[in-house]
């Protein structure tokens, strides 16, 4: 396995809080988990040398077991409180697999199940972004809409007034007048190289790559994010066939 030479370990963070949706982790959709989906997805990947799944719940465990995912150690509380880090239960993970596989990893990719759209090819083109360039990073990214820029967005201040975000947002009324893109993180893939993890504790602070993924997605956050995703499963298996 390895992807041109490097170590890959791929890492499904899924803990077992969840405010917006109860247990959200093991919602379905199209009949499969959230968790199922981005097993689903490590499975098409052949050059993946371990996939984990780093979580503090035991249902869940099961679940990913199910679907292929190893659960070689359990989250500890601490890295799966609402206020945790990231990039410290991935650095947690990161560790704790070299200990039990007894083999260093020369690369990781982090999979959010709440992304359940993402494709084989999304993850591949992300490890090359990384690879191809002198960066410590990749993200996946999506185009934000014009409505949702800084130069759009609204705000209300202490008096309940409505104010612009910037200060010079009325001049933007026209959408063709916003001077750039802006893009947001969709979940689907990030990978980094270890030193960007293990050493320094971050993911996308320094020389991070771009992988623009410019077709409809759905991060899971509300019930209604369940049906969306469906339905845009739906659509995509129709367009294919």
């Amino acid at each position: 396995m390895a992807f041109r030479g490097q170590s890959v370990l791929a890492v499904v963070p899924a803990r077992g809080g969840s405010k917006s949706i109860p247990r959200k982790n093991l919602c379905q959709v199209e009949g499969t988990s959230l968790v199922g989906r981005a097993a689903l997805t490590l499975k098409a990947l052949a050059w993946v040398d371990r996939s984990i799944l780093s979580t503090d719940d035991q249902e869940i465990a099961a679940e990913g077991r199910v679907h292929g995912l190893e659960v070689p150690f359990m989250r500890p509380a601490e890295f799966a409180a609402d206020l945790s880090r990231s990039v410290d239960m991935w650095r947690h993970a990161w560790l704790e697999s070299e200990n039990h596989y007894g083999m260093r990893f020369d690369i990781s990719i982090l999979l959010e199940p709440t992304s359940p759209l993402r494709r084989p090819g999304d993850v591949e083109k992300t490890v090359s972004a990384l690879l191809d360039g002198d960066c410590l990073s990749a993200a996946t990214l999506s185009i934000a809409p014009a409505h949702f820029t800084p130069h759009k967005c609204l705000r209300i201040d202490k008096e309940g007034l409505v104010k612009f975000y910037l200060e010079n947002g009325a001049g933007y009324n026209i959408r063709q007048n916003i001077p750039e893109k802006y893009y947001f993180r969709n979940g689907v893939c990030y990978a980094v190289k270890r030193e960007t993890v293990v050493d320094k504790l971050q993911i996308m602070e320094e020389r991070c790559a771009a992988v623009i993924i410019d077709r409809p997605l759905v991060n899971i956050d509300e019930p209604f994010d369940l049906e969306l995703a469906g339905f845009l499963l739906q659509r995509e298996k129709r367009i294919e066939s």
